[in-house]
């Protein structure tokens, strides 16, 4: 059975939705990098923080690839740096409170775009859940 062309799922958004998720990855590794070093660092002079962008690192090559199950898995575990952020940005104070936000920010949209890019792609393969939870 085809898939009318009213509800195909054009390349073009898949793609546009995981080159989002690549850029605000980024984006949010090199949030990391600067807080943790010279914006607002725990410690004068930079702090071990600064690893904790590490696993996004790690994630970034399977983003580019577009990997479904990298996506899934990332769908999860870009939670931990939304809650980070939002305990920084109510719980510390002057910059560090702003970069926490920012930082929620740039969670919720990296959280928004995998779950679309998901949604999008088993929808494309046929695959689209009964509910509206994507999992």
């Amino acid at each position: 059975m085809d898939t009318p062309p009213s509800l195909a799922v054009p390349e073009a958004a898949i793609a546009r939705l995981r080159l989002t998720a690549v850029g605000l990855t980024a984006a949010l590794i090199l949030l990391g990098i600067a807080w943790e070093t010279f914006l607002a660092p725990l410690r004068p002079g930079g702090s071990l923080l600064v690893f904790k962008v590490l696993p996004l690192v790690l994630a970034l090559p399977a983003f580019w690839k577009g990997r479904v199950r990298h996506y899934q898995l990332w769908s999860m575990l870009i939670l931990a740096y939304l809650c980070e952020g939002v305990v920084r940005g109510m719980s510390d104070g002057g910059r560090s409170a702003i970069l926490g936000w920012v930082e929620t920010a740039l969670a919720l949209a990296i959280y928004l775009a995998i779950m679309r890019y998901v949604q999008l792609r088993r929808h494309a393969a046929g695959r689209a859940p009964e509910s509206g939870i994507v999992g």
